[in-house]
């Protein structure tokens, strides 16, 4: 798995080069640090994780630097940027070949997010017909209540009642 995820590094390693040369714009060491990092994480994560692992790692850059170099990196298609209710801004990976696509289960209650594998599901869009519209990827979030909150609002909920023994 470790090689997998070395050959995906390689390949968005050349992605980004060549996204940024035909943008003209500057391949720079933080941008590569940024990409390393990110794809370091087999999780989602926040913009602010990533700068403190970076600063952890003893490699400083500026959170304004941070912003924008995830920015190139969601325009060049290496990251996908969720935006799940009204939290920050969430980063993955995007799909080289290796990771399929999923869907997002999303807790309305405290905001924990998880990924669910659907094999059947990539099929079923992909065989769906959008006139005059040829999709790239997607992404589907779907919003409710997790177990653990489930739980603990069955407890709250339960704590004045008839049932409890004291």
């Amino acid at each position: 798995m470790a090689e997998n995820s070395n050959d995906q590094l390689v390949q968005a390693k050349a992605r980004l080069a060549e996204f940024l040369k035909k943008q003209k714009m500057r391949r720079t060491p933080e941008r590569t640090a940024i990409l390393e990092k990110a794809f370091s994480t087999g999780k989602h994560f926040y913009a602010d994780e990533l700068y403190n692992i970076l600063e952890a790692d003893g490699y400083h850059v500026s959170r304004s630097t941070l912003y924008a170099s995830l920015q190139v990196l969601v325009d060049a298609g290496l990251l996908l940027r969720h935006q799940f209710g009204n939290q920050p801004a969430q980063y993955e990976r995007a799909t080289l070949g290796g990771k399929e696509p999923h869907l997002h289960l999303v807790c309305t209650s405290c905001g924990r997010v998880r990924e669910q594998r659907e094999p059947a599901l990539p099929a079923e869009i992909t065989a769906h017909k959008f006139p005059r519209f040829q999709p790239s990827h997607f992404s589907l979030y779907v919003y409710g209540i997790c177990s653990r909150c489930q739980r603990e609002m069955r407890r709250q909920n339960g704590a004045g009642g008839p049932h409890r023994q004291p």
